[in-house]
């Protein structure tokens, strides 16, 4: 039979993605004082970091700093802990522990930097605390190095090893295969751990499954509230007491939980995101950083076969890794279908010649300022172009699209106007035009240097100035409302944006309008009928 269960609360430290640490002073006191009263076991309180420590922040820069957090009651049972970065913390600024608040040290170290990580953390040991192991990514261990592992950190005086579940990837038959290995070389004093990922909705079931093997060490489950962490996040505290209370007749109190919940993780999550969803299963399954898979999502709001193409595409080293660099080569490259477009092009300088250009593109003013619009349409009688989407109450000559999710909503949002519409498609939606659409090669219209390279308004002047068009106006192109969440007519088209992101836009946008007005002929003139961030003669 097992000696023990333990229950470790990593929400101040693996939750410190979500927010940058930033928890707030209130939050961390509060969350703790819950955590204490549930009777959790071991409360990782955050991060030791080489930076003075911020009120407020659970980056702490020593042991000490997080005192003044820490609840009146005595900690009876209860262990808190932090974690490091194996060679990212300066372990000569660590103090010795003096059992005040952090008596625990978690390590984290890379698969293949075992020796190195244990050599660095001897220091840990010396200054009296007690040392955590965490094997990233345990699931890319062979057998022989499993074993290799034990032998390791049973001359390391670590009080624990964790298994972890880096990228989400892992099955049962897989935690079998580790968990017996490692139990049976381990010294018996040394407790296990398991750190999961929830990227294909196992963290629980592997929680449970950890739970249930027959051994006789101590073994510790990570779990977080909610689950928050990094992208797919964790298995949840509230989930992993409730089985342990039922299963081993363990006493975590769950009313201070859910309180917990409620009272700090509830407001966080609505304005913060985290948990299961498909593009982190596509990063499970191919054992993929989850910054690639956020890279693709912020950035180029990737469809998730494609996104799991592009991933394929990676070699299975760099999936491990985030190199936005060659993540960006491979995006291009994926999304460079080249055709020959020859025959397209020749005909859209047919449509276009001797014409005035407006293009709708699908921000606010579009409603605010339609009298307007109206109005300049119904005297100069442009050519009108609706950007990447369909523009409620107004009649476009044609449509343009460079994202297959827009191209795939137009269609079905209103099929008949849709069908009937010319439209101007870039050759990473389709390879291959259907009636009434014209096909031109996607990298004739991007240029990289920008994160945002791919915006659809800059990529259609970019076309415009390649057929020489003269006279362009532009509508609802009213940059990134940074203090509104919603910035477009119909708000599906903007998708889940933060205010950081949406600041990066509008610089990035901004820039490659000054770019192309800076490297196109003086007669290629751009105006703007509504009111826009962007227009910087307004």
């Amino acid at each position: 039979m097992k000696k023990n269960i333990q229950l470790l609360d990593c929400t101040l430290r693996d939750g410190a993605y979500i927010v940058d640490s930033d928890f707030g002073e209130a939050l961390i006191k509060g969350l703790l004082k819950r955590l204490y009263n549930a009777r959790v076991n071991i409360i990782e309180c955050g991060w030791l970091k080489n930076s003075p420590s911020k009120k407020g922040s659970s980056f702490f820069n020593i042991p000490d700093d997080v005192l003044d957090y820490l609840p009146e009651e005595d900690k009876n049972s209860r262990s808190l802990c932090v974690m490091i970065d194996w060679d990212r913390y300066d372990l000569s600024q660590l103090p010795p522990c003096n059992h005040k608040t952090i008596d625990t040290i978690r390590v984290v170290f890379p698969h293949g930097k075992s020796s190195e990580a244990l050599n660095l953390s001897k220091r840990i040991v010396e200054q009296g605390y007690k040392l955590f192991l965490q094997a990233a990514n345990t699931l890319s261990y062979s057998d022989e190095e499993l074993v290799d592992l034990a032998k390791q950190v049973n001359e390391s005086c670590a009080s624990a090893l964790s298994i972890v579940d880096t990228f989400g990837a892992m099955y049962p038959t897989d935690l079998d295969r580790i968990f017996k290995i490692l139990d049976e070389n381990l010294s018996p004093e040394i407790k296990l751990g398991l750190h999961t990922h929830n990227n294909q909705q196992l963290s629980f079931a592997l929680s449970m499954r950890f739970a249930e093997y027959e051994c006789s060490r101590d073994l510790i489950l990570d779990a977080s509230l909610c689950g928050m962490g990094r992208g797919a996040g964790n298995a949840t505290t509230e989930l992993v007491a409730s089985y342990l209370n039922k299963t081993f007749n363990l006493n975590y109190d769950m009313n201070e939980i859910l309180d917990a919940i409620d009272t700090y993780i509830e407001p966080l999550k609505s304005n913060h995101s985290w948990g299961y969803s498909t593009p982190y299963f596509i990063a499970g399954i191919h054992c993929c950083h989850v910054n690639n898979i956020a890279y693709l999502l912020n950035n180029h709001r990737t469809l998730s076969k494609d996104m799991k193409l592009i991933i394929e595409s990676l070699s299975p080293e760099n999936r491990l890794k985030y190199d936005y660099d060659d993540l960006e080569e491979k995006f291009v490259s994926y999304s460079n279908k080249v055709i020959d477009d020859e025959e397209a092009l020749c005909r859209l300088k047919d449509i276009m010649r001797s014409k005035k250009i407006l293009l709708l593109a699908p921000g606010k003013t579009l409603t605010s300022h339609k009298n307007e619009i109206d109005a300049f349409i119904a005297q100069e009688n442009p050519l009108v172009v609706g950007i990447n989407s369909l523009p409620e109450n107004y009649r476009c000559d044609c449509l343009f699209f460079s994202k297959p999710l827009r191209y795939q909503y137009a269609m079905e949002k209103n099929p008949a106007t849709f069908d009937s519409t010319l439209k101007i498609i870039t050759s990473n939606v389709k390879i291959s035009g259907g009636k009434d659409e014209l096909v031109v090669n996607y990298n004739l219209l991007v240029k990289l240097g920008w994160i945002y390279f791919d915006d659809s308004m800059i990529m259609f002047l970019r076309l415009l100035e390649k057929l020489s068009v003269k006279e362009i106006f532009l509508a609802g192109f009213d940059g990134f409302n940074t203090e509104d969440t919603f910035s477009y007519a119909d708000p599906f088209l903007q998708g889940n944006l933060d205010r950081e992101k949406r600041l990066s836009l509008n610089k990035d946008i901004s820039s490659m309008l000054d770019d192309i007005k800076e490297n196109t002929k003086n007669n290629f003139a751009i105006h703007f009928l509504t009111p826009s961030i962007y227009n910087k003669a307004g």
